[in-house]
């Protein structure tokens, strides 16, 4: 019963903004490292911005640095991820992700991407954000 449920994608105009948000239920999301993901037709799935619940700092892939924010609000069980500056190339199906295990930041989402539906604890099922004028 316990899954993560993202939500906010659409289409927005390239430099546009969005805020995609994923609800947990059936857990504490606070007890989890979060992160975020993308896949985006015809390539391999890769780590956005990953969180550790008691970590100030996050790790961020180069591509999204200064314009992607992860955050959290762990009192809803949810978590957040802001776009700002999109770029057609941010077009991807996003996905939400909670893990127990204890690794870094950058660690969390290099496990994400190599390992998968096997390297997270519970996957959402993803959003679609489309960037085109």
């Amino acid at each position: 019963q316990a899954q993560l449920v993202e939500s906010g994608g659409g289409l927005v105009q390239p430099g546009g903004s969005l805020r995609l948000s994923c609800v947990a239920s059936g857990f504490i999301l606070r007890d989890y490292a979060v992160g975020w993901f993308r896949q985006a037709p015809g390539k391999a799935r890769e780590g956005i911005s990953c969180h550790e619940s008691s970590d100030i700092t996050a790790y961020y892939r180069d591509s999204v640095k200064g314009r992607f924010t992860i955050s959290r609000d762990n009192a809803k069980n949810m978590a957040y991820l802001t776009m700002n500056n999109l770029k057609p190339e941010d077009t991807a199906v996003y996905y939400c992700a909670a893990l127990a295990q204890k690794l870094g930041d950058q660690q969390m989402c290099v496990q994400g991407e190599r390992r998968g539906e096997s390297g997270m604890d519970f996957w959402g099922k993803g959003t679609l954000v489309t960037v085109s004028s």
